[in-house]
């Protein structure tokens, strides 16, 4: 069995997350983490993800839960995913990284890190998602500069960055499918009189309402034609049944940051 600690365990991803580890036939729950003064600290994990008791009350301490586990999962936010990321490096034990909204100098930070350790890190832990990420480079590739490329991605209204995660790493890909650097191409607002599109742009739609789990559109606008490619979470149990996947198949393995990519044998 895989001894499973949760971070970010009172949140929506994290109480699934809890709530699947509990009917997992490789995982076990050895820790629920959450930040300080979060209001569920004491209580049970499972009671918090209303699946009854779990045994594995709700923590601030990483440290004292890595003693008896093999891997982190964290869906927290970037300053608290890192602090514990080096909690995990000082520990030699694996981490899954689910947390998006990172700034530069963050992901660099998590990049150095996590090569000190077994860590796959993803913004988007569906297996749907990652095949999408592994193809859409080649059809872009295909379809020519003759064809507008437009990513429009949808979320509840509770996420805090935008674009999502998942977002810019569809836009990275079709960026490296049309050999263009998305930072130059990439366009993530537009109003008033803003001319004629450039043939060499990305353009990134953001809409927040609701309760929407996650829907993400690649439209690829060509003359007389288009192409839409849509990928809909109905559930987030889509990410949290991904990333215990990716807690399984990461302890197994060496040293090294890791993508969704390798964990499906897409690379």
């Amino acid at each position: 069995m895989v001894r499973t600690i949760i971070a970010g365990a009172a949140g929506r991803m994290g109480m699934r997350l809890v709530a699947l580890t509990q009917e997992s036939e490789g995982l076990s729950l050895t820790g629920a983490i959450e930040m300080k003064g979060h209001p569920a600290l004491g209580k049970d994990a499972g009671e918090i993800a209303q699946i009854g008791k779990a045994g594995i009350l709700l923590s601030e301490n990483l440290h004292s839960c890595l003693t008896h586990s093999d891997v982190v999962i964290d869906f927290t936010g970037p300053a608290s995913c890192l602090a514990n990321l080096e909690q995990v490096v000082n520990t030699s034990k694996a981490m899954v990284i689910g947390t998006t909204g990172f700034s530069d100098q963050e992901l660099t930070q998590l990049k150095t890190l996590a090569m000190k350790v077994p860590c796959v890190f993803s913004p988007n832990m569906s297996v749907g998602i990652n095949v999408l990420v592994n193809t859409i480079g080649k059809i872009a590739k295909s379809l020519g500069e003759t064809y507008n490329i437009e990513v429009i991605e949808a979320h509840h209204n509770k996420k805090k960055d935008a674009p999502s995660g998942t977002a810019l790493k569809l836009a990275e890909a079709l960026a490296d499918g049309m050999e263009w650097d998305l930072q130059e191409v990439g366009v993530y607002a537009r109003h008033g009189i803003t001319g004629e599109r450039k043939t060499r742009e990305i353009g990134m739609q953001t809409i927040r309402a609701g309760d929407i789990v996650g829907d993400h559109t690649i439209l690829f606008g060509g003359p007389g034609e288009r192409i839409e490619i849509t990928h809909r979470a109905h559930t987030r149990d889509t990410f949290a049944r991904g990333a215990l996947r990716a807690a399984e198949w990461v302890v197994k393995q060496t040293a090294g940051l890791y993508s969704m990519n390798n964990v499906l044998g897409l690379e």
